[in-house]
């Protein structure tokens, strides 16, 4: 489904990404693994058209996105959640909804909002609050679901355990399977590796802008050299 081939992204004379390739088959779950700084969310910024980059192939379903405007991504089935979460803070949680479905209108809008939020019934619960007042794992929910609006077929995630208690952090990664279990192919960039493998089918490990390792999520889980060498234990 997605194909990245000899990816480069750099900020100036710093080289963010140095020749990265990787690819995800219809229907995987797969995790990009690495410490803070070592070229996670370029990649994902590189695959989402927000930053200048060079690829030998950047190619989605067959579609080649190098010169895709950004806004043509969610046509394609792509969604993002980003790092942050990001939700729009002054606005309501159904405002919120409606903002990630903004192709959609009238009855068909206000159905995929109905079908989204019995996912999160937290939010149901939250609709008419802004976003701004929810806890950290209530706008993380609620940055998945606004992704979720136009029914992707490709779901991007940012590392979506960034700052949650624990508790919450054990929500969201079942919540992550879930998708997955339901047949939306997801590339998932985190930090908290040991959760990450134990629901990915395959992963890569990134450090300073390369890919140092790549395998089943099962064989990276199972090799304490390179948890220890790569992923600090």
């Amino acid at each position: 489904m997605l194909t990245v081939s000899n990816l480069n992204v750099a900020y100036g004379a710093i080289a963010a990404v140095r020749g990265l390739s990787f690819d995800i088959q219809q229907g995987e779950l797969v995790a990009l693994l690495g410490a803070n700084g070592a070229g996670k969310t370029s990649t994902l910024n590189a695959v989402m058209g927000f930053v200048s980059h060079q690829a030998d192939a950047l190619h989605f379903a067959g579609q080649d996105m190098r010169k895709l405007p950004v806004e043509a991504r969610p046509g394609l089935g792509i969604a993002y959640s980003p790092e942050g979460r990001r939700v729009f803070a002054s606005m309501t949680v159904h405002e919120n909804l409606r903002a990630g479905g903004n192709q959609l209108k009238g009855a068909v809008l206000q159905q995929r909002i109905e079908q989204v939020v019995q996912r999160f019934p937290v939010l149901k619960e939250r609709f008419a609050q802004t976003a701004g007042s929810l806890s950290g794992g209530e706008q993380q929910m609620l940055a998945i679901a606004r992704a979720l609006m136009l029914e992707p077929q490709f779901l991007i995630l940012d590392e979506p355990s960034l700052g949650l208690a624990p508790k919450i952090v054990s929500e969201v990664f079942a919540l992550i399977a879930e998708l997955h279990a339901d047949g939306i192919t997801i590339l998932l960039v985190e930090q908290n590796v040991r959760k990450s493998l134990a629901i990915a089918d395959r992963a890569y490990v990134m450090e300073l802008g390369q890919i140092k390792q790549s395998g089943t999520a099962a064989d990276l889980r199972n090799d304490a050299g390179v948890i220890d060498a790569y992923l600090g234990g």
